[in-house]
């Protein structure tokens, strides 16, 4: 079996081929949305999240010969976790990461790149005015707490459209008029209307890559001359990594029919 860390587009895509290609899977998602959508692809699946000694207990009780991350570029807790439990139970562990796009902006005037969500906290904290924050829930209370005190800045939050992000906000004090719930993704005539009815001096997000819609997001942003605080991905070591679906397949085959033919 093939335990895949999905839940992004991409990753459920990567699970797909690789069931069509005739390879057992066992799914993971973080979200019962994300199993649902996998479901419907015929792809078994489970769902929630796991720590390290949970993971290495559920690979070792389904047999698992492979771990492959195929989950979202700043999913770092995530990437830890499947590393450190593909090793305590001694099988491979391959990292599927979507392209990285930020050459392609990050020498634009426009753009500012920092290395982490507090850098970028700070930065917007340097700049004032009404910030844009496209980062999602997980580090929306880092945000808050740096950005919300200062009458300075006016904090406009985009995120998913579910209850617990907006008993979220609502603990972290932001008001209803600067929330937008929607689900993505945006495209690039979506985001200008979205920031031509925000009026953001300063747009944050991070380099998701295209599945993360970043090229639309400073098309608009570009269209418009509004500055983009750009957060990049974490830098871990992964070992071996793959961009392309192709060559994940090819990587599998080898590791998977190794580890069958016992070599």
């Amino acid at each position: 079996m093939i335990f895949v860390l999905a839940g992004t587009s991409d990753a459920r895509q990567l699970a797909v081929g690789l069931v069509r290609a005739g390879f057992p899977v066992l799914a993971s998602t973080a979200t019962e949305n994300g199993a649902r959508e996998l479901e419907k692809d015929g792809v078994a699946v489970r769902w929630g999240r796991l720590d390290e000694r949970a993971m290495a207990a559920l690979l070792k009780a389904r047999g698992a010969r492979l771990v492959l991350d195929a989950s979202h570029p700043f999913a770092e807790e995530a990437h830890k976790t499947a590393m450190r439990a593909a090793e305590a139970v001694g099988i491979p562990y391959l990292r599927y990461e979507r392209p990285s796009q930020e050459d392609e902006v990050a020498h634009d005037p426009l753009v500012t790149v920092v290395d982490s969500y507090e850098a970028a906290a700070e930065e917007a904290l340097r700049r004032k005015g009404t910030v844009f924050l496209t980062t999602g829930s997980k580090t929306l209370a880092l945000f808050a707490e740096k950005l919300q005190g200062d009458p300075a800045i006016r904090l406009v939050v985009r995120v998913l459209p579910t209850v617990e992000n907006l008993e979220l906000c609502r603990r972290l004090g932001i008001e209803q008029k600067n929330i937008i719930a929607m689900q993505g993704p945006f495209s690039q005539s979506l985001n200008r209307a979205l920031y031509e009815h925000v009026k953001p001096d300063v747009i944050v997000t991070k380099e998701s890559g295209k599945e993360g819609s970043v090229t639309e997001k400073f098309g608009a942003a570009r269209e418009m001359g509004i500055p983009v605080i750009l957060i990049r991905r974490p830098r871990l070591s992964y070992g071996r990594v793959y961009t392309a679906f192709d060559a994940v397949l090819e990587a599998v085959s080898h590791f998977y029919g190794n580890r069958r033919e016992g070599r």
